[in-house]
């Protein structure tokens, strides 16, 4: 019985988190939808700003060609 109580501890705690993402939380339902207590663009800007993209760490920019407007 004493392993059940220990389990039901362990759920509650919550993880540390950044202070700008005070209130985040994340699941995923039975058919495999993420749901989350953030909008998307919110958390992929927060990402952008906090986290370096390893794949893009060694590349190499291309020239642009002047005067050509995307």
């Amino acid at each position: 019985m004493k392993k059940s109580s220990d389990k039901n501890k362990k759920e509650e705690k919550k993880p540390k988190v950044n202070k700008d993402l005070k209130g985040f939380d994340i699941t995923v339902n039975n058919f495999g939808e993420i749901n989350s207590t953030f909008d998307l663009d919110k958390l992929n800007e927060f990402l952008d700003k906090n986290v370096e993209d390893k794949k893009l760490k060694n590349r190499n920019e291309l020239p642009t060609k002047k005067g050509k407007k995307s």
